[in-house]
C-alpha cells in the first residue's frame, strides 16, 4: 500500500476538530495519535515534514453550543480552542502549528480561495427553498434540523446526514422536520446559495480514485468513495445563510457565509501559510510541488469531505497537488457502546490526564494497539488494565528494568566491552527490526507497527530468560559482558523504534540510558552504546494499573 513515488517533502494534517467541547479519546483514536506516530517516524528519519491541525471554529454547531450555553460563538470557540490546543500538547500530539478558522489568515485565505473558483465560474447560483424558522426569523443549516432519518427511522437525525447509520441525505427526505432552535415545525423559504456543480468532475473522480487508488487507500476508504462516485454525485451548496463564519466575498451575498466543508479544509492551507510565516518557510512548496507528499488522517464521518469534495475543489483551482492518500479509520466504541458526548458516554482526553497524571503513554499504547484501522473497535478499561499491566509493564518495562538493575549490579552501570562476538540469531532478529516496523507504519498499519516495536522487548526477554546471565556470572563473566552488552543495545534501539509511539517513556528511557535522540536509521544497531559508556540508575518505566482506579473510571462513565 506504501506509495513507491518518492517525496522530497510532506504535509500531514488530522482532521480539524469543532471547537464546541473538549476532546474524547474516539476523536483521538481516529485522526491523531496515528497522524502523529506517521510524522514522529518520518521526522526520525530526518525528512522534511510539516504537521498541521486547528480548531474549526465555524459552523452550526458552534453558533448551537452558544445559543445552548446563552452565550456568543466567539466565547465558544476562545474556551474550546484553548482546552484542544493544551490538551493535544498534554497527549504528546506534537503538530508543527495548531491554528484556527477564527483567524484573520485564514478569512482571507477561504475567501481568496471562493473568489478564484468563482471567477472561473466554477459555481452555479440556484434560488432554492429552504427550511425557515418563522420564530426566530431565521434560515436552518443541515445541524438546525432534527428529524426522522428516512432509511433508519433514528429519530434525532439531523438535515443532512443520520449519525445512527451514517446515511446522508437531503433535507427535503428527512421525515418530520423540526427546528431545533424552537422546536416548531421550519417552513420552506426562497434563498439564494453557490453551488458546486460535482457530477462535472465525476470522470476525474473514477480516474483519480477508482482506478489510480485501487491498491493503495485503505479498502473501507476505496468502497466509500467508489459507492459514492457510482452514485452519481448531486450539485453541493457551498454558501450558507448564517451570521457566524467567512463571509461569502461577493456584493450580492449579504448575510452569507461560506459552507463548513469549503471553509475548514482550507483551514489546512491557512495554517500553513501562518507556520511559513513564522518559519521564514514558503507555504507554497508544502502545497503546490508535485514532490510533496499530502496525507489527510480522518475518521471515516470525513471520507465524503476529504475524498471527494475538497479534491473537487482543489481542482477546480487548478494551483494544488491532491493528497497521496487518506488513511480514514473507523469509529471508537467505549464499553459496548457508540460514544455519545450528549449522555456523557465518553472518556475525555483531559479529564484522563487529571486522573492518570504523566500516564499519557499508557493511553497512547492503548489506543493505538485497538485503533479501528478498518472496523469499528471498542475500549474498555478492563483491556485497558490489562494491555497497560501484562504488555507495558510485563514485558517492556521488565526487559528494561532487568537488564539495567544487573548493568549496575555487576558492571557499577558501565556498559561492558565484548571480546568475542557471538549469538548471531538474535543480533540479526534486533537489525530487522526497524525494517519491520517502518513497513508497517509506511502502509497505515499502526496496530500492527505497535506490535513490531514491542516484539523488540519481547526479543530481549526471550534472551536473558534463556541466557540467565544471573546464572552464568559465576561461571562465565566474559558471556555475560555480552548478553548484557546486547540487551542494553536493545534497550537504545527500542528508544527509538518506540519512539512514535511513546514519546514521553523514550524521553525517561535515553536519560536512564545517558543516551543523546537517535535517528531512525540506529534503531538496529548494534553499536549505540559504546564499551565503557556510563549509564543512570534505573527507574521503572511503568507503574501496574490497580483494580480500583478502574472501578473508578468505570462507576465515573456510568454516572
Amino acid at each position: 500500500m506504501a506509495d513507491k513515488k518518492h517525496f522530497n517533502r510532506y504535509l500531514v494534517t488530522s482532521a480539524l476538530p469543532y471547537a464546541n467541547g473538549p476532546l474524547h479519546i474516539g476523536q483521538i483514536a481516529g485522526a491523531y495519535i496515528t497522524a502523529d506516530i506517521y510524522t514522529r517516524y518520518l521526522k526520525s528519519k530526518g525528512e522534511d515534514v510539516l504537521f498541521v491541525c486547528g480548531s474549526d471554529e465555524h459552523g452550526a454547531a458552534i453558533t448551537l453550543q452558544a445559543k445552548k450555553d446563552k452565550t456568543t460563538p466567539e466565547e465558544i470557540v476562545d474556551k474550546y480552542h484553548g482546552l484542544i490546543k493544551s490538551t493535544f500538547e498534554d497527549f504528546g500530539i506534537d503538530f508543527d502549528i495548531y491554528h484556527r478558522t477564527s483567524s484573520e489568515l485564514h478569512h482571507q485565505t477561504a475567501a481568496d480561495f471562493f473568489t478564484v473558483l468563482n471567477d472561473k465560474g466554477e459555481f452555479e447560483q440556484k434560488t432554492i427553498q429552504q427550511y425557515y424558522d418563522e420564530e426566530n426569523d431565521q434560515f436552518l443549516a443541515d445541524r438546525y434540523i432534527i428529524g426522522t432519518c428516512p432509511n433508519c427511522n433514528f429519530d434525532k437525525a439531523y438535515g443532512d446526514q443520520c449519525e445512527k447509520c451514517g446515511s446522508y441525505f437531503s433535507l427535503k427526505e428527512l421525515i418530520d422536520p423540526k427546528s431545533t432552535i424552537s422546536g416548531n415545525a421550519p417552513i420552506l423559504k426562497e434563498t439564494t446559495h453557490w453551488f458546486l456543480p460535482m457530477g462535472k468532475y465525476e470522470d476525474w473522480l473514477k480516474e483519480w480514485i477508482i482506478e489510480g487508488h485501487k491498491h493503495d487507500w485503505k479498502v473501507n476508504v476505496y468502497g466509500q468513495c467508489k459507492s459514492w462516485i457510482e452514485g452519481g454525485l448531486e450539485p453541493r451548496a457551498m454558501t450558507r445563510d448564517l451570521s457566524w463564519g467567512v463571509k461569502v466575498p461577493l456584493k450580492d451575498a449579504e448575510g452569507k457565509v461560506l459552507y463548513v466543508w469549503l471553509d475548514a479544509p482550507i483551514g489546512y492551507i491557512s495554517a500553513t501559510k501562518q507556520w511559513a510565516a513564522d518559519n521564514n518557510k514558503n507555504w507554497e512548496d508544502y502545497w503546490k510541488k508535485e514532490d510533496t507528499k499530502l496525507v489527510h488522517f480522518i475518521g471515516k464521518d470525513n471520507i465524503v469531505f476529504h475524498c471527494i469534495i475538497f479534491p473537487i475543489l482543489l481542482k477546480a483551482h487548478g494551483e494544488f497537488i491532491q493528497p497521496e492518500n487518506v488513511p480514514a479509520n473507523e469509529f471508537l466504541n467505549i464499553e459496548g457502546e457508540k460514544i455519545s458526548t450528549s449522555r456523557n458516554w465518553a472518556v475525555w482526553l483531559h479529564e484522563y490526564l487529571e486522573d492518570f497524571p504523566n500516564k499519557q503513554d499508557e493511553l497512547r499504547y492503548v489506543l493505538c494497539s485497538i485503533a479501528p484501522e478498518t472496523k469499528d473497535s471498542e475500549f474498555t478499561w478492563k483491556d485497558y488494565q490489562a494491555r497497560c499491566n501484562n504488555e507495558l509493564v510485563a514485558i517492556l518495562g521488565n526487559f528494561v528494568n532487568r537488564t539495567l538493575v544487573l548493568t549496575h549490579k555487576y558492571y557499577d552501570g558501565k556498559v561492558p566491552e565484548i571480546a568475542n562476538p557471538g549469538h548471531e540469531a538474535v543480533r540479526k532478529s534486533i537489525e530487522a527490526t526497524p525494517a519491520k516496523v517502518a513497513e508497517s507504519i509506511e502502509n497505515y498499519r499502526f496496530r500492527e507497527a505497535l506490535g513490531n516495536s514491542l516484539d523488540l522487548a519481547r526479543i530481549g526477554n526471550q534472551f536473558l530468560a534463556e541466557t540467565e546471565p544471573w546464572k552464568l556470572i559465576k561461571t562465565d563473566e566474559e558471556a555475560v559482558k555480552e548478553i548484557l552488552n546486547i540487551a542494553l543495545q536493545i534497550c537504545a534501539n527500542l528508544t527509538v523504534v518506540m519512539e512514535p509511539f511513546l514519546p514521553f517513556t523514550c524521553v525517561r528511557l535515553r536519560n536512564m540510558l545517558n543516551l543523546d535522540k537517535l535517528k531512525w536509521e540506529n534503531g538496529g544497531s548494534l553499536e549505540n552504546l559504546k564499551a565503557g559508556h556510563q549509564i543512570k540508575e534505573p527507574e521503572l518505566l511503568f507503574e501496574k494499573v490497580e483494580d480500583e482506579a478502574i472501578e473508578e473510571q468505570i462507576l465515573k462513565l456510568n454516572n
